[in-house]
């Protein structure tokens, strides 16, 4: 391991665990024994690692160990928070979730098992996310007497629509993988033990990409997508212009007008 990934994986907390192939950083949530809740630590950990992910790396991949991705928040960590102390944690959970959704590289989520609470609010702030069949979805916040504080009441009816995050919410109802998927939960579901595997051959796919392409797709598209329609038409049009500008971008044109890359087929 290199000085620079070395010092990145000993920056990460024991419940956070680090490694690289080729351009694909992988981050392991690594408390299994409490089915990868998230505690200070670990939020803190994601917020330093998004915030400074090695050059080299193209895009990540988060997963969970064990049997779940995550089943949200450890509740253990509530017992004595005031409300000033409350809203504190919740701002912390919003910078480490901005720092997915708005950081250099895309980020991908293989899902399996518990997706709850605040593992399904992580989810949410990856830009693609793969599902086992395994996976399945809920919001006990409102049996647990608590309201989402990662950023889910944003994020996820954005997703699937805010009347069904209130369904979620007020009766407890689960969504498995398949159902997940149609609603936007996912973008892909996979046979049990294919989620890290398929995230990673997409997270192999994405790191090819034009960078300047990628950070369009991130960070333009999803403020188009709340902005008025004239200030998003211009938006896009000089981010096209930046995008065909680049030098990256002019190689990748001529080699395929000069038919040295494939065109695009369904796969």
């Amino acid at each position: 391991m290199s000085d620079s990934k070395q010092e990145t994986a000993n920056k990460l907390p024991p419940s956070l665990h680090f490694e690289q192939r080729g351009a694909v950083g992988i981050l392991r949530l690594s408390r299994p024994h409490k089915r990868n809740a998230l505690d200070d630590a670990t939020i803190g950990g994601i917020e330093k690692f998004f915030a400074a992910v090695p050059d080299d790396i193209k895009s990540v991949v988060i997963h969970g160990e064990g049997e779940h991705f995550c089943a949200g928040l450890d509740l253990s960590e509530l017992s004595e928070r005031d409300i000033a102390a409350g809203i504190a944690h919740s701002r912390a959970w919003h910078r480490a979730f901005e720092r997915i959704e708005f950081g250099r590289v895309p980020a991908l989520a293989a899902l399996h098992g518990a997706v709850v609470g605040g593992g399904l609010e992580l989810a949410a702030a990856c830009h693609i996310r793969v599902a086992e069949r395994s996976a399945y979805y809920a919001l006990p916040e409102g049996s647990r007497g608590i309201f989402l504080g990662g950023g889910g009441s944003v994020r996820l009816p954005r997703l699937i629509g805010t009347s069904r995050v209130i369904d979620m919410m007020l009766t407890g109802r689960t969504y498995g993988a398949d159902e997940g998927a149609s609603l936007g939960l996912s973008h892909y579901v996979v046979e049990p033990g294919a989620g890290l595997t398929t995230a990673i051959e997409l997270a192999e796919r994405i790191a090819g990409n034009a960078p300047m392409t990628n950070f369009a797709a991130m960070h333009v598209l999803p403020r188009n997508a709340e902005q008025d329609r004239a200030s998003g038409l211009l938006m896009e049009a000089l981010m096209s212009a930046i995008a065909q500008g680049d030098p990256e971008a002019k190689r990748r044109l001529r080699d395929f007008l000069e038919k040295r890359t494939p065109k695009t087929v369904h796969r």
